[in-house]
């Protein structure tokens, strides 16, 4: 379970996160998403279409207890995370689009994510108090708007800011190791092989079906490799923020397992995929097409 001191951790974690997002956007960001439809449209369908289906669907065949299932697709309708943008740099894809679709899903999120999860819990028989999940998703908007006034009104701090987001974001996945494994690890010894399949396939599944869709729509290499790490790389420490001030006691623990675990293997495998990518690329590749897509 987590405790006070580490959902009081936690809460400045998500915000200094959320700030350092905000951090990296200015208005005609948003503007430009607007002018480019299209790449706005191939995020939300990666975000909000694939991610929450493969979610369902991981459900539905690995047979998970109740509060597991929820964890899955608590975690399955999160929009993307900032470690998205890192392992984009890395892997030589495209950081603006990358940024872009993260921000996008994002604010998109107050909308979809909780008529998703009404969607697919009433499929799955599954309760989940989807107020108290509208009022966390509101209430992160506001660093967000936070982070972009700082950018507005200094670009240094904005830019410091962002940096400190970023970093966080990572530094959240050490304060797991050090914090809720080792309390839970006789939970994790017990918990079914679903629950791993399912956190680790989460974002195998999501990176793949994002590139191969990318693919499909013949999108340059660089952009398919963004997209595919936007699909596949979650907001780990949003999910995670969403169980701990939504639920409670061993149900919480239950249920957090899978954002956790989540959260933890991401890195692995968005390694390991970085890898991949950085040794797919060319130089050929590197020469971009006007705008973002």
């Amino acid at each position: 379970m987590v405790g006070p001191l580490e959902q009081a951790i936690l809460a400045l974690m998500i915000f200094v996160i959320m700030l350092g997002m905000g951090s990296s956007l200015t208005p005609r960001d948003f503007i430009l998403a607007l002018k480019r439809p299209y790449g706005l449209a191939i995020g939300v369908i990666s975000q909000y279409g694939f991610m929450p289906f493969i979610g369902f669907m991981l459900a539905v065949t690995l047979t998970l207890p109740e509060a597991i299932a929820v964890g899955v697709l608590i975690m399955a309708c999160m929009p993307g995370g900032t470690t998205s943008n890192i392992f984009t740099y890395f892997s030589k894809g495209n950081l603006a689009l990358s940024v872009l679709m993260t921000v996008t899903s994002t604010v998109f999120g107050v909308i979809l994510i909780p008529i998703i999860l009404i969607l697919y819990a009433t499929a799955l028989d599954l309760q989940i108090p989807r107020e108290n999940i509208i009022v966390t998703l509101i209430l992160l908007l506001v660093p967000v708007a936070i982070g972009m006034v700082l950018r507005k009104i200094n670009a240094n701090i904005g830019a410091v800011t962002e940096f400190m987001g970023s970093l966080l974001a990572v530094i959240f996945i050490l304060f797991l190791l050090v914090s809720w494994v080792p309390r839970n690890w006789q939970f994790l010894l017990d918990t079914t092989p679903g629950t791993y399949v399912a956190a680790i396939g989460l974002g195998v599944i999501g990176i793949t079906i994002g590139y191969v869709f990318a693919r499909i729509l013949r999108l340059h290499p660089r952009n398919a490799r963004t997209v595919a790490l936007e699909t596949g790389i979650q907001n780990g420490p949003l999910a995670i923020a969403i169980i701990a001030f939504t639920f409670s006691g061993t149900e919480a623990q239950s249920i957090m397992a899978v954002p956790a675990l989540y959260s933890l293997f991401i890195v692995i495998v968005s390694t390991l995929v970085t890898f991949i990518f950085r040794r797919a690329n060319t130089a050929a590749e590197q020469k971009m097409p006007d705008g973002l897509l």
